[in-house]
């Protein structure tokens, strides 16, 4: 089964980072580029969070997913809010489902989707174990 892995990290120097990967659509258009490999649409860090992105591509394109969920970190918003506000943007704007990951400067992570589920694991300073669910 074919799917996509993202990752977004903080290091110990407070450099943030994000990447995703994935094994594309099935009857997909010959040519088709999806929304993994697009800076602001599949993945996207600055100075104030990293995002990684996992969906209907197509939409996440056309509204910028990434993007639009680091802007909501640059405004203040939580990494959980700015998370579940990208989201509610994918819902309301487009038909797309799909979820993301957010790491803020300060290592708070938020995480959303509207597909039936989303894997997803983290660890931080101060947990002992991974967290993880689906």
């Amino acid at each position: 089964k074919q799917g996509t892995v993202g990752a977004v990290a903080l290091d110990t120097s407070g450099i943030l980072a994000a990447g995703t990967s994935t094994g594309g659509t099935f009857n997909k258009y010959p040519g088709r580029v999806g929304d993994s490999p697009l800076v602001g649409c599949g993945f996207y860090a600055d100075d104030n969070a990293a995002i990684s992105c996992t969906g209907h591509g197509e939409d996440f394109i056309r509204l910028l997913i990434a993007k639009r969920a680091a802007d909501f970190v640059a405004s203040g918003a939580a990494a959980r809010d700015a998370a579940k506000a990208a989201i509610a943007a994918l819902g309301a704007r487009a038909t797309g489902l799909g979820g993301l990951i957010v790491v803020d400067r300060l290592g708070n992570i938020g995480f959303a989707w509207n597909s039936e589920h989303m894997s997803y694991a983290y660890m931080s300073e101060g947990l002992e174990e991974p967290a993880a669910g689906v």
